[in-house]
């Protein structure tokens, strides 16, 4: 049985909440932003009954300053319901709030109380999470982090590592149907063999022992999926950097039943063994 995974994500504004929320999403956590903390116990007493909430991340922010006792209650008896609850504390130094603030323009929530003295409001926003602060599994200084730093620091914490940040899709094609428009990567494998002049393969695909042994029988193909998995694997730890967390690697033949499906599958059986988020489709396999 999976494990069921709380995040409660706090911390001062203009820390990188929202950026933080959004790598939780695309890493598969079920997200709800500023949730009253005595709502908590209810709505993740629900979520536990289904097996499709197994990772939840709840975003709690100083607008709640009055009911952080109330969360730490919460917090306490969601792990009544089978919950490995985390809390992560994104801060900020003063100099870095105060320039993130002037360059998004945003309203700081206690601003008003301040007649717009942001630095004011900051000081009394840190003091209102002083103790929440303490209360946290992880407390992390995005001051010099970029938004890609961001999320490598958070797969580290919750994933392990990065092996399970990025998706990987592989699709095969045909084209003469059109390259996919989703394609980040169209790579053309019409410059191999084609199974399709061969009588006894014509009506199989890609799929088929037959074919694939057909399509790497010459050096060409070992060659072509070498290199371009040394590119592949070069590229997508950059990507990861800079916060991409799916890609899709379209390889494309002329009618997309052979030479693409069998170099799609291979690209998949590669990815498999360092990603953790790997699938494949064929995109033309049953036109013909």
């Amino acid at each position: 049985m999976e494990q069921k995974e709380l995040v409660v994500l706090t911390g001062v504004s203009g820390a990188g909440k929202s950026s933080a929320m959004a790598f939780l999403e695309d890493v598969g956590f079920y997200c709800i932003d500023n949730m009253p903390p005595e709502l908590m116990t209810t709505f993740i007493s629900i979520l536990s009954k289904n097996e499709n909430y197994s990772k939840v991340a709840i975003v709690i922010d100083v607008r709640s300053a009055s009911s952080f006792k109330s969360l730490m209650s919460s917090v306490s008896e969601a792990e009544e319901f089978g919950y490995d609850i985390r809390i992560i504390y994104l801060d900020i130094n003063d100099k870095e709030a105060l320039k993130r603030y002037k360059l998004t323009r945003r309203k700081h929530p206690f601003a008003d109380k301040f007649s717009g003295n942001i630095k004011d409001a900051i000081a009394y926003e840190k003091e209102l999470l002083t103790s929440l602060r303490a209360e946290a599994d992880h407390v992390i200084d995005t001051s010099d982090f970029t938004t890609s730093q961001l999320r490598t620091r958070l797969a580290e914490i919750l994933l392990g590592g990065t092996s399970n940040v990025m998706n990987i899709h592989c699709m095969s094609f045909g084209f003469k149907h059109g390259i996919p428009s989703e394609a980040d990567f169209v790579i053309d494998v019409r410059c191999l063999p084609n199974p399709y002049w061969v009588e006894e393969l014509r009506n199989k695909t890609g799929l088929d022992k037959e074919v694939r042994d057909y399509v790497f029988a010459f050096d060409d193909a070992h060659k072509l999926l070498e290199k371009m998995t040394d590119l592949l694997d070069f590229l997508n730890p950059l990507y990861i950097k800079e916060g991409k967390s799916q890609i899709v690697f379209a390889v494309g033949c002329t009618g997309g039943n052979h030479r693409s499906v069998a170099i799609a599958e291979a690209l998949k059986e590669h990815f498999s063994k360092k990603w953790d988020n790997v699938t494949v489709n064929h995109r033309d396999i049953e036109r013909r």
